[in-house]
């Protein structure tokens, strides 16, 4: 058994390659960036007014501005801006090039072609050309996800397609005999099979491909084909169920006879002790626990970080720190303990927990809080970080 510590470094050191792809703007949402962005333009491209106003030079004494024009944006400016002169401009819309002013349309009175200023305007009220991004400035780096604000200013750039990591492409096995599909009918020995549902879930969260997803029984045989067929069409290849010490915990056997190495078959966590990881060339593998909230811990602590790393993207989990409403004692020290909790406005609730089949407990959390190896009791009033789920 291995720390977790030694366990992550073990799966972050793995070597992974990347591809990439060019993909319309349109369908680049939540992928990463797999390119620098220059730009190819100053944003703004011109001098252009901030409000609905009028457009003067800066220090005309002229007690009223006679109107030579009305510049709407989309327009550019047809007359040139003298003193004793202004030009009515809309928001968005070129400042003329005389121009170095803009008076708000609320601090004038408009009267037979003139303007009247009537109250106290100090601001220019113009956005310059290149305030925002100068040409040839890098906006974006690549290894960004991609969210609205960033297609928002790839298209004000002009930038109708963008390139892109290639999505890994990741199958799934649900082990167990005594499993079956939501919808059927179970005997008193059989459960639903809940832990292929949650891991697709997480695994669309995380932005890639699910080729296949398959349940199969505890037979070494089936197992082996499943996994066999699986490896010929993934990248990466998730098996929950069967990685513990049971009579009937065929996973690890029929990885290795498969020819993967198991780089890891115990972690020093709870829950997810018995969580397996093995490569294979370029191909990879991981086996998760069967209790459903090992599962997802496991997903959370090992596969989303190595998932977002063949997308070419450092993935950091976000923890927050808060203080303990009540205290949390364990009897049992050996293992690093990962427990749901609520975090609301800067304090951690405990939940009710049972263990790592209980599943339930997880819908009501918003975060995990480790409590290190070692420790036996964390305080309250103590202050933590949990990690946001």
């Amino acid at each position: 058994m291995i720390l977790l510590e030694e366990a992550q470094k073990i799966v972050n050191e793995v070597p992974v390659r990347t591809k990439t792809e060019t993909v319309p703007l349109d369908k680049a949402g939540e992928r990463i960036l797999a390119q620098d962005i220059i730009s190819p333009i100053n944003m703004p491209p011109f001098n252009k007014s901030a409000m609905d106003g009028y457009a003067v030079i800066s220090g005309d004494p002229s007690e009223r501005f006679k109107v030579i024009e009305t510049i709407p944006a989309g327009k550019f400016p047809q007359k040139k801006v003298h003193q004793g002169e202004c030009a009515k401009v809309m928001t968005g819309g070129i400042v003329p090039d005389e121009a170095d002013r803009v008076i708000m349309r609320e601090m004038t009175e408009e009267k037979n072609g003139y303007i009247l200023v009537t109250g106290r305007e100090t601001n220019k009220n113009i956005c310059t050309a290149g305030e925002d991004i100068k040409k040839g400035d890098k906006i974006l780096a690549k290894g960004i996800k991609i969210r609205p604000q960033e297609v928002g200013v790839i298209a004000s750039m002009g930038l109708n397609k963008v390139t892109v990591y290639i999505k890994p492409r990741v199958g799934l096995v649900s082990t167990g005999s005594e499993l079956v599909p939501p919808g059927e009918r179970i005997s008193q020995s059989q459960i639903y099979d809940s832990n292929s549902y949650s891991l697709s879930a997480q695994i669309k969260r995380a932005g890639v491909r699910l080729v296949d997803r398959r349940m199969v029984l505890d037979d070494p045989d089936k197992i082996k084909k499943t996994v066999r067929d699986l490896m010929e069409r993934c990248d990466v290849l998730l098996v929950s169920g069967g990685v513990s010490m049971g009579d009937f915990d065929y996973v690890p056997y029929v990885l290795k006879k498969l020819g993967f190495t198991l780089h890891f078959e115990k972690v020093a966590i709870k829950p997810g002790k018995p969580t397996v990881f093995g490569t294979k060339g370029s191909q990879t593998v991981f086996g998760v626990p069967g209790n459903p909230v090992s599962t997802f811990v496991v997903f959370e602590l090992f596969i989303r970080p190595f998932l977002l790393r063949l997308m070419g993207y450092a993935y950091e989990p976000l923890h927050i720190s808060g203080v303990l409403k009540e205290s949390i004692q364990r009897t049992k020290t050996g293992r690093a303990f990962f427990i749901p909790v609520e975090y609301r406005e800067g304090f951690i609730k405990k939940l009710p927990y049972h263990g790592s089949a209980h599943m339930h407990a997880l819908t009501l959390a918003n975060a995990l809080l480790c409590i290190p190896k070692g420790v036996k009791e964390l305080r309250q009033g103590k202050k933590v970080h949990v990690r946001q789920i």
